[in-house]
């Protein structure tokens, strides 16, 4: 899953805050997990979506110069892609997985990768004969 910029939309989730003590530690594995074509930006995090800023994250987005971005697919094209894909932490599909657990978990709705992840399990599931 990669999160894109696109103006006015919001991406929930949950935020952490890094030890100084281990920031530059903790920075060197996000930038090592996240160098295939992602920029690191800065964004206000916030308790709701109209909520006022109370602290500033830092993101990871994917650019169109990204040699892995794939552009506009509908879910079940990306449920197939991360099925068949594997990064430095693990198989995408995994973390498809996970991330939707997680959202859950957090009372987050995101239809788009509910989508993807009823794809994800739908496909997996042994077919009776």
């Amino acid at each position: 899953m990669t999160l894109v910029a696109d103006e006015g939309e919001v991406c929930g989730g949950c935020a952490y805050q890094i030890d100084p003590a281990l920031a530059d530690e903790v920075l060197a594995a996000l930038d090592a997990r996240e160098a295939a074509g992602f920029e690191r930006l800065h964004r206000e995090v916030r308790s709701e979506p109209a909520g006022a800023p109370f602290a500033e994250a830092l993101v990871y987005v994917a650019v169109a110069t990204n040699p892995h971005f794939l552009g506009p697919l509908d879910e079940r094209a990306i449920a197939a892609w991360a099925r068949r894909s594997r990064g430095p932490s693990g198989p995408n599909a995994d973390y498809v997985l996970h991330l939707h657990d997680a959202l859950a978990e957090l009372g987050i709705e995101d239809p788009h990768v509910e989508e993807i992840a009823r794809w994800l399990r739908q496909e997996q599931e042994p077919v009776a004969g």
